[in-house]
């Protein structure tokens, strides 16, 4: 399945925050969205998801769903958005409960999402228990649930201190490169897209325009080895000058607002 974004544009009342967004991605693929505050990237991926209807353009996919997918687009967040209450399989199961299959289809799908991101022994915790990058997990295995065909990441790391973020990121690639689970991902972290991205999309400050399409060519397997890093550190450089100038604007900008 591909998605599509034809001439995305957007506006809040009188300001405007996306304008002429196009863009493809392919099944499996990772691509991260980079740039200043108040860009419109998690406006962007709203959009992407079915959260808001855009001022201008369209989303479209192109090619089947895959059949054991209940929602193509899922998201997880940067908050966890998981309910006290309840416990891991229960947050996680939250993800199905509008869907009409059967108590044995779901119980099935729960457990493998659980096993998938490796919390089957953590099924009957509650959130309180477990630390924060356990806690994301929690909310990845949610959106597992659903077998989407691509996830929507909305700074998924940036609440998470630098270990558990590190830990996080081997677990994302192992489950990209293993199962092939396209993904958007938002992020701020320009370490982080060079770390997981296939392909890097810079947007400019508000509205937020594509200034570069940037590939990433080394694998991600390959990326820690220390040639890769010193492949990578221009890379680094240019998207920073990419957006450096625009960022230290949109700072004033959002702090004067």
């Amino acid at each position: 399945m591909e998605l599509i974004l034809e001439g995305i544009g957007h506006e809040y009342g009188t300001l405007s925050v996306l304008d002429g967004i196009g863009l493809k991605l392919g099944a499996g693929e990772i691509v991260a969205l980079i740039g200043p505050s108040g860009c419109g990237k998690s406006t962007l991926l709203g959009i992407i998801g079915g959260l808001l209807r855009p001022a201008r353009g369209r989303v479209a996919i192109s090619g089947a769903v895959p059949p054991d997918s209940l929602n193509p687009f899922t998201f997880v967040f940067q908050d966890f958005a998981l309910l006290p209450w309840r416990t891991v399989a229960g947050n996680v199961a939250l993800a199905l409960e509008h869907h009409a299959i059967s108590p044995a289809e779901r119980r099935e799908r729960v457990e493998a999402a659980l096993h998938r991101i490796g919390l089957g022994e953590f099924r009957d915790a509650y959130p309180k228990q477990l630390s924060g990058g356990m806690r994301q997990r929690v909310g990845i295995a949610r959106a597992l649930v659903v077998r989407p065909a691509i996830l929507l990441m909305d700074e998924p790391l940036s609440a998470l201190d630098a270990q558990s973020r590190e830990l996080l990121m081997e677990e994302f690639l192992a489950l990209w490169l293993g199962e092939r689970v396209a993904a958007v991902y938002v992020t701020h972290n320009l370490a982080e897209a060079l770390r997981l991205a296939d392909r890097i999309v810079v947007l400019s400050r508000r509205p937020g325009r594509i200034k570069a399409i940037v590939p990433v060519t080394i694998p991600q397997r390959e990326r820690l080895r220390p040639s890769a890093q010193a492949e990578l550190a221009p890379l680094y450089d240019q998207l920073w000058e990419g957006i450096k100038a625009e960022a230290q604007v949109a700072d004033r900008e959002v702090i004067d607002a």
